[in-house]
């Protein structure tokens, strides 16, 4: 059996500040995102993993190597998180006033309509997941595999691997260093053990 476990990036300036949407947008962790992190290295402490996965930017980077420090850590760039387009940097609340349209496709659709009206679909975003899936079972067909990634990367990854339709991504929440588990066996495929554990 293959252990899955998908860890969120801690606390950012911008999430501080009404939840800023970042993306690939580079900020670092702040005071209590540091802390965050410290606090996912206790709670996986007693767990042996065979290899540790993180996304390129500056906030899981740090996060992976706070909470694995005895690990190597591997930047995947396909665990960057999804790109929000003119989003980026903006609450949700000043991205639907200034374009209503542009909220209603990406929640209604966002397979096939681009975040912030010039970001990455949905579709864009699990076809660089599933290429990363891809070789993480044929390095790892089963053991512990830590992932430090994103909140929108998180849940894209949990819904497509448990066969949810991409809209229905923001019904699984998961906050900043917490963690959430999926195992993979060639009998039950894709289970959800735990979501959303600190």
């Amino acid at each position: 059996m293959l252990n899955i476990y998908l860890a969120r990036h801690g606390e950012t300036p911008f999430n501080a500040d009404g939840n800023r949407y970042c993306g690939k947008t580079d900020v670092e962790l702040n005071e209590k995102g540091i802390s965050q992190a410290g606090n996912l290295r206790n709670l996986i402490r007693n767990i042996r993993f065979d290899a540790v996965y993180c996304s390129p930017l500056r906030r899981a980077y740090k996060t992976a190597v706070t909470a694995a420090p005895d690990r190597q850590v591997c930047i995947d760039k396909r665990l960057t998180e999804l790109d929000f387009g003119r989003w980026e940097g903006k609450t949700r609340s000043e991205f639907i006033a200034e374009a209503p349209d542009l909220w209603h496709l990406w929640n209604t659709d966002p397979e096939h309509h681009p975040a912030g009206g010039t970001g990455e679909t949905a579709s864009e975003l699990v076809k660089r997941l599933s290429s990363f899936m891809g070789e993480l079972h044929t390095n790892h067909p089963e053991g512990n595999v830590l992932l430090v990634a994103h909140n929108a990367v998180n849940r894209f990854l949990m819904a497509h691997l448990l066969g949810m339709p991409l809209k229905n991504y923001r019904k699984i929440r998961q906050q900043n260093s917490r963690l959430s588990l999926i195992s993979f066996s060639e009998t039950e495929g894709y289970v959800l053990e735990q979501l959303n554990c600190s």
